[in-house]
């Protein structure tokens, strides 16, 4: 990375910040960036609100990009931010990112063009679903087109020390793919969590922070494993643990059944509200097509009935 001392330090800082923020939080929100980071006792933006290239005036080069998850209903501003998805998940080296409107030359893309030219690595802040990001870094301008008004992004491997673009095709590959496991996990459970208010689909628990995003039928089932929130459900820690050791059931009709190994047993508060899911209805979400698929449940309950 070419740059001069201070940017290359205040860069650092900037990444390590979001790098702990990340370690925290699943997902990253406005309300989590907008206070930037610490650097020699001064605050530093991460992002402008109002545009998604941003350099803060205390840096020489470009720090972030952003594209939103649109709201439904709302506008977007940008193509890439309904095509980055598509892109990510087919793609197998680098995706777009649209220029700031038409102009080549205005300071957003100049600022694209001038990370490229200088292999500056910066950070990707992701819309995964409305108002919330995950942070993809390093991440790399590797092409600037003024006539098609686009960028070309590449990704680093997460974690990695030396905060180069990648070399070659091979290097681009493999932190797409690693970009791809990441993104499935993120999205899926963002999108469960959200279709469900944010509650324990078993318990009702409001934590959003005690919750996983449960497969009804696991990814590795290629036909019925997509992630889908028909093939999802929020469950919290304890309750997901007993759902994926079959020690509690769900049928069609969204009734919950708990295993006779846990009934049989008498040991405390937390095994007893297990036990009184026991005939329970799951709690649904509002919108009918974002209910657990029945087809998914009918092969999900047969194998809880088939554990002893």
């Amino acid at each position: 990375m070419i740059a001069t001392d201070g940017d290359t330090l205040m860069r650092m800082a900037a990444f390590e910040h979001v790098r702990s923020l990340c370690k925290v939080y699943d997902h990253l929100t406005a309300e989590k960036l907008k206070p930037g980071f610490v650097f020699e006792g001064k605050r530093i933006p991460l992002v402008n609100p109002q545009r998604g290239i941003f350099k803060p005036r205390q840096m020489r080069y470009l720090l972030s990009i952003r594209t939103v998850f649109p709201r439904p209903g709302a506008r977007v501003w940008y193509d890439d931010q309904q095509n980055v998805h598509r892109q990510i998940f087919e793609g197998d080296e680098m995706v777009d990112y649209a220029f700031m409107g038409r102009d080549p030359n205005v300071a957003d893309n100049r600022w694209l063009r001038e990370a490229f030219e200088n292999g500056i690595p910066v950070i990707y802040f992701l819309g995964i679903a409305p108002g919330s990001y995950q942070a993809l870094l390093p991440a790399f301008i590797s092409g600037w087109d003024a006539k098609e008004l686009k960028a070309r992004v590449s990704f680093g491997v997460p974690e990695q020390d030396a905060l180069v673009p990648p070399e070659n095709a091979l290097e681009r590959r493999y932190a797409l793919r690693t970009i791809k496991q990441r993104l499935h996990q993120a999205s899926f459970r963002e999108a469960v969590i959200t279709a469900y208010d944010g509650r324990c689909a078993l318990s009702g628990l409001p934590e959003q922070r005690l919750l996983d995003a449960a497969h009804i039928i696991s990814d590795n089932n290629e036909r019925l494993g997509q992630p889908i929130i028909p093939n999802g459900l929020p469950l919290s820690k304890i309750h997901h643990a007993a759902f994926d050791a079959h020690l509690i059931g769900i049928t069609p009709d969204y009734r919950l059944h708990v295993s006779d190994r846990l009934l049989n047993q008498n040991d405390g508060p937390m095994l007893e509200a297990l036990k009184q899911l026991n005939g329970e209805s799951l709690h649904l979400p509002q919108r009918v097509k974002d209910r657990p698929d029945r087809d998914r449940l009918a092969m999900r309950f047969e194998r809880f009935k088939a554990v002893p």
